[in-house]
C-alpha cells in the first residue's frame, strides 16, 4: 500500500508543515529565494505559479523554510522546479519530504528537472537519472557581428499574435512534449524573434524579464547559424544590459557567439529525467528542430 506523504516533519527543535504556494505573500518567496543566492523576483514568482502548481515548507510562526513546484503538460509529463531548502534542513530529510508531495501530485507523470550541484545527491536518491549538463550563461552584452560564423537561410522578423500557432508545434517537436498553455504564456510575457524561410516559421527566440534582467529561451532551430540569427536581435536590443541563456550546447557556433556577446558560463546545472530520458523523445534527422535554450532552468 501506498503511504500518504506527512503533512508535518519535525526537524530538530522545530517542526514544518507544508502550505500551498497559492497562499504565500510574493515577497516572502522573493526572499525565501534571495536566502539562497537565486535571482527570481517577486514578479517571476507570480509567473511561475500561474503556469504551475506548489508547496512550500512553513514552520512554527509562518516562515518559508522551503519550496517545491511542478509543471504539468497532459497526463503524462511534468517538470521539476524551484525545490529550495537550506543545505542544513535538506540534509535533515526537508527536501526529500517536499518532494515526496510533490510526487503524490505527479503519480504517473514522466518529470523532468535541471539539478543544482547542491541538489543531485537528493534526486539520485529518489531515482531521478542524470542526462545532459546546462551552461547558464549570463552578462553584460554587446553586439557583435558575423564574421566567420555560418549563415542563416531565411528573413529574422518580430513575431506577432498570429506566429503563435507555428510557434507551438516547433517547440514540441525540440521538447518532446507539447506545452501549449506554457508557450502562450511565455509569449505574453515576451519580445520574440523568428527566421521564416518562404513564409515558413523555422526557428524562433522569445525574450522577457527575468532576474537582473531579461532571459532568452525557448531557443528552437535545427542548426547553430539559426539559433544565432534569431538570438542576434535580443542581444542588440539589450546591448549594454544583463541577458541570461541556459543552454545544452557545451561548443560550436552558438556557444561561441554567446560568450563573445557578453555571456560566458557562469554556472551549471544537470538535467535529468525519471521515466522517459531524453533520448526516448528524439525523433532525429536533419529536420529536428532543437531546443537552443531552455525557458528556464525552472520550465525547461
Amino acid at each position: 500500500m501506498k503511504l500518504k506523504p506527512s503533512g508535518s516533519l519535525k526537524i530538530d527543535t522545530f517542526s514544518m508543515r507544508i502550505g500551498d504556494i497559492d497562499g504565500i505573500d510574493l515577497n516572502r518567496l522573493h526572499a525565501h529565494s534571495l536566502s539562497v543566492g537565486w535571482p527570481h523576483r517577486a514578479e517571476d514568482w507570480q509567473f511561475l505559479r500561474e503556469c504551475g502548481h506548489g508547496f512550500v515548507a512553513l514552520d512554527d510562526i509562518g516562515r518559508v523554510l522551503g519550496s517545491a513546484m511542478w509543471f504539468p503538460h497532459g497526463a503524462d509529463f511534468a517538470t521539476v522546479g524551484m525545490v529550495i531548502t537550506s543545505p542544513r534542513l535538506q540534509t535533515l530529510g526537508a527536501g526529500q519530504w517536499l518532494m515526496k508531495r510533490v510526487f503524490d501530485k505527479v503519480a504517473g507523470r514522466d518529470l523532468r528537472l535541471n539539478a543544482t550541484r547542491a541538489a543531485r545527491r537528493l534526486y539520485l536518491s529518489l531515482d531521478f537519472q542524470p542526462e545532459k549538463t546546462v551552461y547558464q550563461c549570463q552578462g553584460v552584452v554587446h553586439a557583435i557581428g558575423s564574421a566567420g560564423m555560418g549563415k542563416a537561410h531565411g528573413e529574422v522578423r518580430q513575431l506577432r499574435a498570429e506566429h503563435l500557432q507555428a510557434i507551438i508545434p516547433l517547440d514540441a517537436g525540440s521538447f518532446g512534449v507539447r506545452r501549449e498553455a506554457l508557450v502562450q504564456k511565455l509569449f505574453d510575457q515576451s519580445v520574440g524573434y523568428g527566421l521564416f524561410d518562404d513564409g515558413r516559421l523555422k526557428a524562433f527566440a522569445l525574450c522577457r524579464p527575468f532576474g537582473r534582467g531579461h532571459v532568452i529561451g525557448p531557443v528552437v532551430a535545427q542548426r547553430d547559424a539559426d539559433a544565432i540569427a534569431v538570438v542576434r536581435p535580443h542581444v542588440a536590443e539589450h546591448s549594454g544590459g544583463f541577458l541570461r541563456v541556459d543552454t545544452h550546447m557545451e561548443s560550436g557556433e552558438f556557444a561561441a557567439f554567446l560568450s563573445h556577446s557578453g555571456m560566458p558560463v557562469f554556472d551549471t546545472v544537470l538535467t535529468m529525467s525519471m521515466g522517459k530520458r531524453l533520448a526516448d523523445y528524439s525523433v532525429g534527422g536533419a529536420t529536428t528542430p532543437i531546443t537552443y535554450a531552455l525557458a528556464s532552468q525552472t520550465l525547461g
